[in-house]
């Protein structure tokens, strides 16, 4: 070994240093039990030869370290990530010793990384305070898989050379620095310092947008962007415009479509037919296929139609693999749309009666607006004969979509009653008709005329997630609570607005999305578990809910005796003291007994007398990337294994499940589950307390039905169920194919091109 040589970055060589090796190694694994400095060099010097260079040393023992991160060793883990905040440390600052902020910030600034104005707002003071304040040392409580997500996907780097030019500490205060600014003198530096500890401790988590933007010069943050198209050439055209736009920008985006006229419609007075809407989904795939996500990789999108659209028998079949390119559409995701009136049709055995939205005035509106006004129209509209329809029996549409979400596992569901009446807004001025796409937001929108329209409405959902996992009782809520709500809250000030009817829509209602992460943690040191969960369970989870809830609402109020209410709050039923928890369906009763324990009196008169700040407050994203950062499970979703392995482009990383050690036995695997009631009934005691929506997946193991089939039976049974709590939207569907611990990023089932798996995911909804 003393033979081999390294070439150092400048080129010179020098023989290997074993001892030095033996000293990083070490200090890797000082202080953590169940780890052997040993493995890590013998498994490292098996793949060192004559030449290597000094970073491939580094890269070497890292690997090295997570190859032996199992079940029986998960604290490799933290071995490996102390190996890359080592590397990382000697890349950005040539030692271990990180250097002064300040000098970080002016040598970013001058690299044009870091936002000049970041300098200016503070004095030297304060950069000396907060300095002091930043701990260096919380980067070895980031896992492996979290320090490699940071250094790929989030520090602040030049890509195309390989060179970063921060470290995450660095990273988490200056994004505190810049949310709070513009806060005043005398608070600033406390909410900077509260911020930070919050967001490094892991007590608050961020979206992609954020961490990877935020201290830069660029100030696009929102996660989701909703845009609704109108039927009209100008509309779908500045649609397509604002798709560009914000795909650009790292969005990940909801297109609502489902008001393009059906195919042979007439226009222009009957001049001619129209071609219907394949040709303009077509148009959209496009689009948001013609700009990368931040260059990393293609935009995603998912389109909302009504399930009742002349055309949706060809709809429902664009994603499978099935067709040729001509009758396909492979590259969006589609959320179909139900309500009430569909689900009665389904269990009375009626049909269900296709229509195109420009040929029965009023209709698509009212779907979304007024129910009783809906099924007024529609079931006038199905005695008119002189209307052109087509009638198919419920049961064979609704096997038809399940069928197809089943193949696809991509094909989505929305409740649209559901979502507006257990939702934020007045549906009567402020309806929602679609969704993003993750399938968590809910928010108004408004078609574009073209793309500088002051009358159109482009809704933007900004996310982040407290971590349920850290949190060690009810009552402990209300500071991240308040925090995530400042500090998000501040973005919107602060971020820049690429289309102008983003910009007047954010403006007017200034909507926040806070979720969870870290869930599946909190349930097994609950001892709860997703499949077995009994009453007692769920009254659990409801209590947990509604001071997270309160909070949150409580937050935004206080914000909005300080800072003012914006225009929109009038269009919310927070104006009129009306909380999630009153707005529920009452079905849910059944199983959890409404209580109250917080002071929602009181909160409900604060609410009448000063509004709130944000229009909306919840909703529950995918939270992969920031999951693993964090060491948490992801989102309120079950893990697919104690050691999951993430295949993306990044490579392959190891997760450990927290708390491996104790609680191994107490988790309840996502394969293991035999039917996703439990889980279904845990999101509705969730939803119970969210403004908008939650990403909700359904799951299936073949394994444990006959012939191993998934009835449709049993899959129609979970869709009213879910529509009978209150369930707003379901995200994929997941059915195990056997491939144990390896996890896609990407969820798709095999009936997509295996050449398009990572590439349709969302940078940004995963936060």
């Amino acid at each position: 070994m003393s033979e081999i040589m390294v070439t150092k970055r400048d080129g010179s060589r020098e023989p290997l240093d074993i001892e030095k090796l033996h000293k990083v190694v070490f200090f890797a694994c000082e202080d953590i039990k169940g780890v052997s400095p040993s493995e890590v060099e013998i498994r490292s010097h098996i793949q060192f030869y004559d030449g290597i260079k000094s970073s491939d040393i580094q890269e070497t023992l890292i690997k090295s370290a997570a190859d032996l991160i199992t079940e029986e060793t998960p604290n490799y883990q933290w071995v490996a990530g102390r190996l890359v905040n080592y590397h990382l440390r000697k890349q950005v600052y040539d030692s271990y010793i990180p250097s002064h902020l300040v000098e970080m910030v002016d040598t970013n600034i001058k690299r044009g990384y870091y936002d000049p104005e970041l300098r200016s707002t503070y004095t030297d003071e304060e950069w000396e305070t907060l300095n002091n304040h930043i701990d260096h040392s919380r980067d070895n409580d980031i896992a492996y898989v979290g320090m490699e997500q940071m250094r790929g996907k989030y520090l602040v780097q030049n890509r195309a050379a390989g060179d970063i030019f921060e470290t995450p500490q660095v990273a988490y205060m200056l994004i505190a620095a810049t949310l709070f600014g513009d806060y005043p003198a005398e608070t600033r530096m406390k909410y900077v310092t509260e911020y930070y500890d919050a967001i490094s401790r892991f007590e608050i988590s961020l979206p992609t947008p954020v961490m990877a933007g935020v201290r830069t010069p660029q100030r696009q943050f929102s996660s989701c962007v909703l845009i609704e198209t109108g039927d009209s050439l100008d509309s779908i055209n500045a649609t397509s415009s604002a798709i560009v736009k914000y795909v650009s920008q790292k969005a990940g985006i909801g297109v609502g479509a489902g008001s393009i006229r059906a195919i042979g419609s007439p226009i222009r007075k009957g001049d001619a037919t129209h071609t219907g809407v394949i040709p303009f989904y077509k148009h959209f795939q496009t689009a948001v296929k013609s700009c990368s996500q931040g260059g990393v990789r293609g935009g995603a999108a998912t389109l909302y139609y009504p399930i009742w659209h002349l055309e949706v028998e060809d709809l429902l079949v664009l994603k499978n693999n099935k067709g040729t390119e001509d009758n396909r559409i492979r590259h969006l995701d589609y959320g179909v749309q139900f309500n009430k009136l569909m689900y009665e049709r389904l269990i009375t055995g009626g049909d269900i009666t296709l229509f195109s939205p420009s040929d029965v005035p009023g209709l698509y509106d009212a779907f979304f607006a007024d129910q009783d006004k809906f099924r007024e129209i529609y079931e006038r509209a199905e005695r008119n004969t002189r209307l052109r329809k087509k009638s198919i029996p419920a049961i064979e549409l609704f096997s038809n979509f399940m069928e197809e979400r089943k193949n696809t596992g991509r094909i989505y569901l929305m409740n649209v009653d559901n979502a507006n009446d257990h939702g934020s807004f007045d549906p009567t001025v402020a309806p929602v008709k679609q969704s993003n796409l993750c399938c968590e937001i809910n928010l108004p929108t408004k078609p574009l005329n073209s793309i500088v329209d002051d009358e159109g409405e482009i809704s933007l959902c900004t996310l982040s997630a407290i971590n349920w996992g850290v949190v060690k009782s009810p009552a402990d809520f209300q500071k991240p609570c308040e925090l995530a709500v400042r500090g998000l809250d501040a973005l919107l000030d602060y971020q820049k607005y690429p289309v102008l009817a983003a910009e007047i829509s954010t403006m007017k209602r200034r909507p926040l999305g806070v979720g969870i992460i870290n869930f599946a943690y909190w349930l097994a040191k609950s001892d709860l578990t997703y499949q077995d969960i009994d009453s007692e369970g769920l009254v659990m989870v409801d209590e947990w809910a509604e001071a997270w809830s309160y909070y949150l609402i409580k937050a935004s109020a206080d914000l909005a005796a300080e800072k003012g209410a914006p225009e929109g709050i009038s269009e919310t039923k927070y104006a009129h003291g009306i909380t999630p928890n009153q707005t529920y369906k009452a079905d849910l009763d059944e199983l959890v007994p409404h209580v109250e324990r917080m002071d929602w009196a009181g909160l409900r008169e604060q609410l009448k007398a000063t509004g709130v700040r944000n229009s909306t407050l919840m909703a529950l994203m995918p939270a992969e990337t920031s999951a693993q950062i964090s060491n948490s499970t992801n989102g309120i979703e079950p893990p697919r294994a104690f050691v999951s392995v993430k295949q993306s482009k990044h490579g392959v990383l190891k997760q450990v499940v927290p708390g491996i050690h104790k609680l191994k036995n107490k988790y309840d695997l996502l394969w293991d589950q035999k039917s996703p009631e439990g889980y279904l009934k845990i999101m509705a005691v969730l939803q119970k307390y969210i403004d908008q929506g939650i990403s909700v997946n359904t799951t299936y193991n073949p394994q444990f039905f006959e012939d191993e089939k998934i009835p449709m039976s049993v899959m129609l049974q979970h869709l009213l169920m879910f529509f009978k709590y209150g369930g707003k939207q379901l995200y994929y569907y997941n059915t195990y194919d056997g491939q144990g611990e390896l996890d896609m990023d990407d969820k798709t089932t095999e009936a997509l091109p295996a050449g398009d798996l990572d590439d349709e995911e969302c940078e940004s909804c995963t936060i």
